[in-house]
This record gives C-alpha cells, sequence and structure tokens, in this order.
C-alpha cells in the first residue's frame, strides 16, 4: 500500500496564508501525493506551483455548509475549473436533503457535475448531521447524478469520518462510486483502516504524518 498515493494533501482553515499554501504544495511535491485540496482563492497559485508536477489539484465549493444557491455553486466551480483545478470537493444542500427535498440535491449535483465535465467530482455529505437512513439517500442520490465519489466530511463539522460511516457507505457505493474519508484523519492505522474499508482517497492536513511515521 502506497499511502501517499491516497491523499488529499489539505489545508482549508480561514487563516491559510499564501506561503502556507506554497508550503503545502512543495509538501504535495516532495512526498508525491495525489492531490493537494484548498480553497477556490487559492487553485491559481496552486496551479503555479505545481505546474510541472504530477499532483492534482482540488478545490471546495459550496465549503464548509452547503446551503449556498445552485447557481452560486456552479459559478465556483467552473470558475475553479477554469482557474486550474481538476477536482471539486463539494457540499451537498444538508438542510435541504433533511427536509426531504431529495430531487433538488440530486439535480444540483447534476448540475455541478455536468459543468465540470470529465473532471472529478466528490460529494461531501457531512456525516456527522445526518442519520444512517440520510447517508444512505444521499450515497444514492450521489450515485443516480454521476459524481465519482462520495467523502464523509469538511472536517469543520462536530465530527469527522468514522468506520461506521465509511463501511456504511461502502455498503451502498459498491463499485458504482467511489469513497473518499476526511476528517480527523491523523494516525496511521486509522489511514489504512479506511484503506482497507473501501476508501480510495483520504483527506488529511496531516499528510507529511502520516507518510514519515516510523
Amino acid at each position: 500500500m502506497k499511502l501517499n498515493t491516497y491523499i488529499d494533501h489539505t489545508i482549508l482553515k480561514a487563516i491559510a496564508t499564501v506561503a502556507d499554501i506554497t508550503k503545502l504544495c512543495s509538501e504535495a511535491k516532495q512526498y508525491n501525493f495525489y492531490s493537494v485540496c484548498v480553497n477556490g482563492a487559492y487553485v491559481g497559485l496552486a496551479c503555479s506551483e505545481l505546474m510541472k508536477s504530477d499532483v492534482k489539484i482540488a478545490a471546495v465549493i459550496g465549503f464548509p455548509l452547503g446551503a449556498m444557491t445552485t447557481k452560486a455553486k456552479v459559478f465556483e466551480a467552473k470558475q475553479c475549473i477554469e482557474d486550474g483545478a481538476n477536482e471539486i470537493d463539494m457540499v451537498l444542500n444538508i438542510g435541504l436533503l433533511k427536509s426531504g427535498y431529495y430531487e433538488i440535491v440530486r439535480d444540483e449535483i447534476a448540475k455541478i457535475k455536468k459543468t465540470i465535465g470529465s473532471n472529478v467530482l466528490k460529494v461531501i455529505f457531512e456525516n456527522c448531521y445526518l442519520t444512517n437512513e440520510e447517508k444512505k439517500i444521499a450515497c444514492q442520490l450521489s450515485i443516480d447524478a454521476g459524481a465519482d465519489f462520495i467523502k464523509t466530511s469538511t472536517g469543520f463539522g462536530p465530527g469527522g469520518a468514522t468506520i461506521e460511516d465509511v463501511r456504511l457507505m461502502k455498503d451502498i457505493a459498491q463499485d458504482k462510486i467511489l469513497i473518499k474519508a476526511s476528517g480527523g484523519i491523523k494516525d496511521i492505522d486509522t489511514a489504512r483502516a479506511y484503506i482497507n474499508l473501501g476508501a480510495s482517497r483520504l483527506g488529511t492536513s496531516s499528510g507529511v504524518a502520516l507518510v514519515t511515521f516510523k
């Protein structure tokens, strides 16, 4: 298992500076992480820093609440791709999902996927706010909408990824959609556990610590 190839090396906090983003990209190149994951304002900078590398760029949209309008999310996704992002991590509308407005939630995901075309779309659930039944519904809506990944959490809610949630998501996903575990992944055993359960990607700000653990 080459752990580095699973990692989306991430910095999304509000106080992240230009120097922090530059360091993130430098580390991603040094350790050959799969991607960096940044806020939209820093996609251009990341693109410049990673120009001569194989490291991908993921941008978050509708982050971290998911409560923006669909038009705003579509615009944000389009702008991030134009600026050089290869992947989009979107937060679904949690309130509409919990309200039972499933068609609207599905259509929003589908519109964003259509906007970014062949680029990868990951749908963030924020599982700590959802019941198990809502998690299952979110999985199926993401599959139906043509998304590429389902993702456990933003890392900004009161809870992150859990073994139980990744197992539940895999039960629904099967081979129809990939899984990204994110939020609170800080040690090698946890990272390996998620991969063994079927996660294809790990979102973490602790990537360097994970791959240099001895």
